[in-house]
């Protein structure tokens, strides 16, 4: 689906809301179900991609928002609380979410973009049951909402980071399945080398490539070798479950180096600082994860979940997750402090309107 569908679509859905309104007014229709404010319990369920709810990126952040959901209503894990169905491919999507719906759960979230045909059928099928499609947006149903993130504003910030940092003034981009909502994230990246590139007075080039899904780790790890090995020196991946690849490979090569000559990986969806930590080949503690480009998966979710618990379930709106109310963000991870004060300042520059970030990589040209 092209990025100009995409908000099209968005458009016929209904207004974007940013993430303020989903705190304090997003009361859409209630539930069928509900009347008043709910204060039994509510159960709810996780459909995943075609990753493991482990996978370290945007399954696991999603399933941090249901655990959370969880903890604070006394749920547990379960039919009657919360709940995930993993997907090992594409076919499982729609029976999966049938299936969420005919045990019984009552809020339904469907993780990915891939999953929009399904929860359009499944929400059809079953009309009295709540949907949520996260990364696009399904418009003409009233038992479904929509949650969207602008990733490229993070990735921009993400590629002033990566011009400041490189020494080879090389960098990657890899990405999973080649999207729009992929294309947010390496737009942005390459606006934001640009712009660190020509605050520098410097060129920097820029690696991409795209693997065709996000389940192959070993091809991952291979196009992550050849960046490498063609002289980047920081690799920037939103590639799900396949980018622990990249990691491996920035592994591989950085114990056998000293750590003043590392690699870098900038994560994607949760921290993944947790996935950096090595030991130098001149026996240094260190950690190549620059930084990681976060989206408030676990937040929305967790907000999601709370107004069908009240019984004010939003259907039919389209939440827009940005910069502000850090909807989307970067870590200060291994940044240092003047790295970190150039990337503070391009937050704002975006907030404040003087940068607008691209949403396609067309719209860099």
């Amino acid at each position: 689906m092209s990025v100009s569908k995409f908000k099209k679509l968005a458009t016929i859905a209904t207004a974007a809301v940013s993430v303020s309104v989903l705190l304090t007014a997003c009361q859409g229709k209630k539930s069928s179900s509900s009347t008043g404010t709910k204060t039994t319990k509510h159960s709810i369920a996780l459909i995943t991609d075609n990753n493991a709810i482990d996978d370290h990126s945007f399954n696991e952040a999603a399933w941090n928002g249901f655990k959370a959901f969880g903890k604070k209503h006394g749920l547990k894990q379960g039919k009657g609380g919360y709940q995930y169905f993993e997907s090992s491919s594409a076919a499982d999507f729609t029976p999966n979410a049938n299936e969420a719906a005919s045990s019984g759960f009552e809020t339904i979230f469907g993780v990915g973009y891939q999953l929009t045909s399904a929860i359009k059928s499944a929400a059809k099928k079953n009309p009295k049951k709540n949907f949520v499609i996260i990364d696009d947006v399904i418009s003409g149903q009233k038992n479904v909402a929509s949650v969207t993130f602008e990733s490229n504003q993070a990735s921009y910030l993400a590629g002033v980071a990566a011009a400041y940092t490189t020494k080879t003034n090389h960098v990657g981009y890899i990405g999973g399945a080649k999207s729009a909502t992929l294309e947010l994230f390496e737009a942005g990246f390459k606006q934001g080398v640009e712009a660190g590139a020509k605050a520098l007075g410097k060129k920097i080039k820029v690696d991409d490539q795209y693997i065709g899904n996000f389940t192959s780790t070993d091809k991952a790890k291979s196009i992550a070798q050849s960046m490498y090995a063609s002289g980047a020196d920081i690799i920037y991946h939103a590639a799900g479950n396949a980018g622990n690849g990249v990691f491996t490979e920035a592994k591989d090569i950085n114990k056998n180096r000293k750590a003043s000559k590392k690699v870098w990986v900038i994560g994607v969806d949760v921290d993944q600082s947790n996935l950096g930590s090595y030991t130098s080949k001149d026996g240094k503690k260190s950690n190549f994860v620059l930084t990681s480009v976060l989206k408030g998966l676990d937040v929305a979710v967790e907000r999601l979940a709370e107004k069908a618990y009240q019984g004010k379930f939003p259907g039919g709106k389209h939440f827009v997750y940005t910069l502000e109310g850090n909807g989307v963000s970067v870590t200060k991870g291994n940044i240092d402090s003047k790295t970190w004060s150039k990337v503070q300042a391009a937050r704002k520059q975006i907030l404040n309107g003087k940068v607008k970030v691209a949403e396609s990589v067309s719209d860099l040209k």
